[in-house]
């Protein structure tokens, strides 16, 4: 049932975007052929005459349409009738194409005001992040560094955390055996097995040691803590490791040292692989909690290889209160405001290749994320998703690929400056391969979609 309710708010989503379009070119006095709902495959679920426009709905209901004379090759309306959107001035063409986008962007800056009125609250986006318990692995760090139940969690190492995944985020990047390792640390190692080892004095750092020769490891050392700018820890900027990475073999051997005081030369090691190695350990976590209205620093925690220290985690979302119409209008422009932001800088990660093409997820995954917060947190945190989704539509429709309206907005824009329309052809040609690009990141995306959710992970 929440599935269907999520599915009826996406199908409104559509149907105001081609509102949009068809409400400019009326008032423009642009005829419309068709107003299609759905995509025009398969059977027709309905079709009337309204006015001088053909209104039909399609079986496959997610899309939209609006059809102009202009795409009917047949159509008997004169080339140069004003009633062709072609024979319109630019500046009214480009309105009509932005109509939906616009339509988009206002419905949901509407769904969110409606949202903050009613509930008298806006997210915030931030968290209190709370200790919930211990794992029960005794060897995991958390079991020493002081931490109890029902702390919060203020900072790591420096850095407010204002939501479990940032915790989550500097943890796993500061796990044990991340394959990359500080160029002073490996330095300095260098310089410390030498200084245990006067047998190598002899040897470059690159030079194979001779097979057999027992050398004296230096002491592990935690590798420096994990500091993020914010742009990394709101997820829209892909973090790396620092340092240089290690070798296939500097990896395996590093894992056969670990906890070793020797090493018996194979004679296919250097000093440097040994160094670099050995360099591979650990960045601590400096966790700040906050008991009893008191802050404390607990002790260093470490890591394991899965980037655990063992804390079962607690949230709690951060509402901004909504008491007067004014806080209302304001709180919800900075609502939206703040998840475009996060949606342009996502999109940048996706253009970049720092989001894998096997990460993009579309209509099924958001169904049923719809409609499992529906189900669990109610018709409130549903509507505010419908309402970042048509933001998302609004933004994705204004993407430069022919087929959509930003494509067609760059057609307008080279018209203008060479002062004459694009060939017909040309135009036809560009919207026909941006239309299999389209269909072709489709079927991707349903793919995805559908593998995560046989492999449960939606």
């Amino acid at each position: 049932m929440h599935i269907l309710t999520m599915l009826i708010l996406l199908s409104v989503l559509i149907l105001v975007h081609e509102l949009g379009h068809f409400g400019v070119a009326r008032m423009f006095g642009i005829k419309v052929d068709r107003f299609g709902f759905g995509l025009p495959f398969g059977p027709t679920l309905f079709e009337k005459k309204w006015g001088n426009t053909t209104v039909c709905i399609h079986a496959l209901l997610l899309g939209g349409y609006v059809a102009f004379p202009d795409d009917d090759p047949d159509s008997d309306i004169p080339k140069d009738d004003p009633d062709r959107i072609s024979n319109r001035p630019v500046w009214q063409r480009a309105l009509v194409v932005t109509a939906g986008v616009a339509a988009n962007a206002l419905i949901a800056y509407l769904i969110v005001l409606f949202v903050a009125a009613a509930s008298q609250g806006v997210p915030s986006g931030k968290y209190n992040v709370y200790i919930e318990g211990l794992q029960p692995d005794k060897t995991l760090s958390a079991n020493y560094i002081g931490v109890k139940k029902d702390d919060k969690i203020v900072s790591v190492n420096g850095m407010t955390v204002d939501s479990p995944i940032k915790f989550i985020q500097v943890a796993q990047l500061s796990k044990k055996f991340d394959n990359y390792a500080p160029v002073e640390q490996i330095n300095n190692q260098e310089k410390n097995i030498l200084d245990k080892n006067p047998s190598l004095k002899n040897f470059k750092p690159d030079q194979l040691i001779s097979k057999g020769i027992k050398v004296n490891l230096p002491v592990e050392t935690p590798e420096n803590t994990i500091i993020l700018p914010e742009s990394a820890l709101t997820g829209i900027k892909k973090v790396n490791p620092e340092g240089k990475i290690l070798s296939a073999n500097q990896q395996k051997l590093r894992d056969n040292i670990e906890n070793k005081t020797f090493f018996t030369a194979d004679g296919k090691t250097t000093i440097n692989d040994l160094a670099a190695a050995a360099s591979d350990t650990v960045h601590p976590l400096i966790i700040t909690v906050n008991r009893n209205g008191k802050n404390i620093e607990l002790k260093k925690a470490y890591p394991n290889k899965k980037g655990f220290i063992g804390v079962k985690l607690r949230s709690e979302e951060v509402i901004m209160p909504v008491n007067s119409p004014v806080s209302a209008v304001t709180k919800s422009w900075s609502y939206l405001s703040r998840n475009v932001y996060y949606m342009v800088s996502g999109l940048g990660m996706i253009v970049t290749g720092q989001i894998p093409l096997q990460d993009l997820h579309g209509i099924v995954a958001i169904t049923k994320i719809g409609g499992d917060i529906i189900e669990k947190k109610g018709m409130w945190d549903g509507l505010l998703l419908t309402a970042l989704i048509s933001i998302d539509l609004a933004i994705v429709n204004l993407l430069p690929i022919p087929a959509l309206d930003g494509g067609h907005l760059v057609f307008l824009l080279i018209e203008t400056l060479r002062g004459k329309p694009v060939d017909e052809k040309m135009q036809e040609a560009f919207a026909k391969y941006g239309f299999a690009f389209l269909i072709g990141l489709m079927i991707l995306i349903i793919f995805n979609d559908i593998f995560a959710l046989v492999t449960d992970k939606l």
